[in-house]
C-alpha cells in the first residue's frame, strides 16, 4: 500500500476513536498518583490494551507501568513509544486530590497519546505493512520526588533507581528497543509543537548536618547548631556560582526538610536536599564537586558532621537530528509547518534523557495546555490538540521509521553512536551512588 494512504488509514483511526482516548486521558488525570504508586493507572492502561486494541499487557515493567507488544513477528527493529503514568504536588491546583496530587505536567496527555498511537497503529491494521515491532509503555516515576518512599522501596528490594526509566535500563526493559519516542506537553501559545529540545541532567543530594544538642536558651554554647551549618552550607556553594561557566546552565535549588526538633533546644538534626543540575556529564559531576566542597565546608566550620547521600539523577536529553527529520516530515504531512517552534533549552531535567545516551529517541512538546507546568495555572485548553495531535505524529512517525522492511530505521541505526552503552551507563550510575561523611 502506497505510504501515504497508510498515513491516512492511520490519521482516520485516531479520529474514528478519539472520544474513548480522550476520556482515558480525562480518567487518568482524576487519578493522580506519586512515582512507584501508579497502580490505579496502570490497571486503566492495562485495561485499555486488553480492551480496546486486544494486546496482552505486560505489568510491571519497573515494579508499577505496563506495556503492550504489537508486530512481534516482524523482523525488523522495535520502536518503542512511551507514556509517563506519575504525578505531580500542586495542593493549590484547583483540581489536586485530598494529598496535593495532580497531572500538572501533563503526564495523563502522554498516556493518552500513546494510547492513541497504539489504535492508530493497532486497529487501521497497517501493522502488517510495517517492517518491525512496537512496544507501547506506560512508564512510572518520572518525577524525582518523595525520596523517603523511593528509599524505603529500594532498601526492600523493589527498585534499584528512583527514576522509572533508569529502572527499566537497569531491568533490560530497554534490551530489545532498539529506538524509541514520547512527548511533553508545554504551553506553546499560538503554535502547536516544539521540535528539538535538549535539557540538564542532575545527581541527587540528600544531607544530614550532625550537630549536638543543648538547651537552647541557658547553655547553647554546650551544642553544635546543625541548622548554623546548613545555612553556612548554602552561602558557600551560593559563594561558588560564578565558578560555574555559563554553558553548563548549572543549578542548585536545596530546601530544608528538617530544621531540629524543638525550638528550645540547639538543632542537632538538620536535613536538606537538593539537586545539582548541568547540561553536560562533565559539568554535573564538576559542579557536584564544588557544591560537595560548599557544603562540608559549612559543617566544618561550626563544628558539625555531614552526611551526603548521593543519589544518581537524571542525564541530559540529547537530540537526535536523524530522528528529528523523520518527526518533521510528518509534522508537516499534519499541515503543521507554520505551527513549529525550532528547538528548546529546558534547564529542568527528564529521565528520557538517560535512554537518549544509550539509544535513538525523539522527544517533541506538543501544546494544546494554558499555564506553567507544576503550577496551579495549568490546565488543558484544547483537548484534540494535547491528546490527539502527538498520536498521530508518533504513529505517522512509526510508519515512516517501519516501512519498507524497516529501511529508515535501519539506516538511522547504522550511523548511530550511543554515547554510553548500558554497561558504560549502570557504571556512571553506580560512580553516583554512594554516601560521603566527613
Amino acid at each position: 500500500m502506497d505510504i501515504n494512504l497508510l498515513k491516512k488509514k492511520v490519521i482516520e483511526t485516531i479520529e474514528a476513536n478519539k472520544d474513548v482516548i480522550i476520556e482515558t486521558g480525562r480518567k487518568i488525570y482524576k487519578t493522580p498518583e506519586y512515582g512507584y504508586k501508579e497502580f490505579e493507572s496502570t490497571k486503566i492502561v492495562s485495561d485499555f490494551f486488553k480492551n480496546q486494541l486486544g494486546l496482552t499487557p505486560e505489568e510491571g515493567v519497573a515494579y508499577t507501568g505496563c506495556r503492550a507488544r504489537a508486530n512481534e513477528n516482524a523482523n525488523g527493529p522495535k520502536v518503542a513509544i512511551l507514556g509517563e503514568l506519575d504525578a505531580i504536588s500542586c495542593n493549590d491546583h484547583c483540581d489536586a486530590n485530598e494529598i496535593g496530587a495532580i497531572h500538572a505536567c501533563g503526564h495523563n496527555i502522554q498516556v493518552a497519546g500513546m494510547l492513541g498511537a497504539a489504535v492508530g497503529l493497532v486497529k487501521s491494521g497497517i501493522l502488517n505493512e510495517l517492517g518491525g515491532k512496537v512496544d507501547f509503555i506506560a512508564t512510572p516515576a518520572e518525577e524525582f520526588v518523595e525520596l523517603e518512599y523511593r528509599s524505603k522501596l529500594r532498601a526492600e528490594g523493589k527498585i534499584k533507581y528512583f527514576g522509572g526509566k533508569q529502572e527499566m535500563i537497569y531491568n533490560g526493559a530497554f534490551d530489545d528497543v532498539n529506538m524509541a519516542i514520547m512527548f511533553h506537553a508545554l504551553d506553546l501559545g499560538d503554535k502547536k509543537v516544539l521540535t528539538g529540545p535538549v535539557s540538564n541532567g542532575f545527581i541527587g543530594k540528600q544531607v544530614k548536618f550532625i550537630g549536638k544538642e543543648a538547651h537552647a536558651g541557658s547553655a547553647p554554647y554546650e551544642g553544635i547548631n546543625a541548622l548554623n551549618a546548613a545555612m553556612l552550607a548554602i552561602n558557600n556553594v551560593h559563594a561558588q556560582r560564578e565558578t560555574f561557566k555559563e554553558s553548563d546552565k548549572v543549578r542548585f535549588h536545596p530546601i530544608i526538610t528538617k530544621g531540629g526538633d524543638i525550638v528550645n533546644v540547639v538543632p542537632a538534626d538538620v536535613r536538606m536536599e537538593s539537586y545539582v543540575r548541568a547540561r553536560t556529564i562533565e559539568g554535573m559531576v564538576d559542579a557536584n564537586k564544588k557544591v560537595n566542597r560548599g557544603l562540608i565546608a559549612g559543617a566544618h566550620a561550626v563544628g558539625a558532621n555531614i552526611e551526603i547521600t548521593e543519589l544518581p539523577g537524571y542525564l541530559p536529553i540529547l537530540k537526535h537530528d536523524s530522528m528529528e527529520a523523520v518527526l518533521r516530515d510528518n509534522l508537516e504531512f499534519l499541515g503543521l509547518k507554520d505551527d513549529i517552534v525550532e528547538g528548546g533549552d529546558f534547564t529542568g531535567s527528564f529521565d528520557f534523557g538517560d535512554v537518549s545516551h544509550i539509544i535513538p529517541t525523539l522527544h517533541p512538546m506538543f501544546g494544546g495546555i494554558k499555564g506553567g507546568l507544576h503550577t496551579k495555572e495549568y490546565n488543558i485548553a484544547d483537548e484534540e490538540a494535547a491528546y490527539l495531535l502527538p498520536a498521530k505524529a508518533m504513529a505517522l512517525t512509526v510508519v515512516d521509521l517501519l516501512i519498507n522492511e524497516g529501511a529508515k530505521a535501519k539506516d538511522i541505526l547504522k550511523n548511530f553512536k550511543p554515547v554510553m552503552t548500558k554497561k558504560e551507563y549502570l557504571e556512571f550510575m553506580e560512580s553516583n551512588d554512594k554516601v560521603i561523611k566527613a
